[in-house]
């Protein structure tokens, strides 16, 4: 099976998973299959609230990069694999899985899949979302407050020691390996558009090959 792994990055708040996730919701269910990499945090249960709460999650090594890359392997390979839950008000891995079967399409989601090379390299196309820093924010505080049981104080806690930090020594430099710099973040149409059109394409020529290797095997 041919299949293309679309990498969607960006800094917290940009937008980058309204871009995701609009793409998965306007192809096929049967092409296209999401992975963030945000689900793949580290399980640190055997550490106290108060200590998992001073982990720096917007650091690379706090992520579980070696199992994410197996698993965009897989994938690729034509093979499922069960992604890991994570609950954010806890910071733990939860003990469920989801169960993601392989497509021709695997959007690849998250702050850090353009700065590592070993996500970066299994990747296809590379797109960036670039949002205006205070914008981000302002979502990254509503988002907190209302989904993950942060107080305004903790936000704003982590934003200044471990989400901004990290966003410059990580996520803006990896803008530059993107092959489409998507600004405005999950706003921008036009972009949103022609990335689809793009897919939509690689969705027909992949239809196209299998009835022509169906029609052949018929003969």
């Amino acid at each position: 099976m041919t299949v293309l792994l679309v990498g969607v990055a960006g800094g917290s708040g940009s937008g980058k998973s309204t871009i995701a996730r609009s793409l998965v919701e306007a192809l096929p269910a049967h092409h296209v299959t999401a992975i963030e990499h945000d689900a793949y945090y580290k399980d640190v249960s055997h550490l106290a609230y108060e200590e998992r709460a001073r982990i720096n999650f917007d650091h690379p090594e706090s992520l579980d990069n070696e199992l994410f890359c197996e698993h965009l392997d897989a994938l690729r390979a034509g093979r499922s694999v069960e992604k890991p839950r994570y609950d954010f008000a806890t910071h733990t891995r939860r003990p469920e899985t989801d169960r993601l079967d392989p497509s021709p399409i695997i959007v690849v989601e998250g702050i850090l899949v353009l700065a590592l090379p070993a996500i970066r390299d299994r990747l296809d196309v590379k797109l960036y979302v670039d949002t205006d820093s205070d914008i981000r924010l302002m979502r990254r505080i509503r988002r907190d407050l209302e989904q993950r049981g942060r107080t305004f104080a903790q936000v704003r806690q982590q934003y200044y020691e471990s989400v901004r930090p990290m966003h410059i020594a990580f996520v803006e430099p990896s803008k530059r390996f993107a092959d489409i710099i998507i600004p405005e973040g999950g706003q921008n149409r036009v972009a949103r558009e022609m990335i689809l059109a793009m897919l939509q394409k690689f969705v027909r020529d992949v239809d196209l090959a299998r009835s022509e290797a169906a029609a052949h095997e018929d003969q």
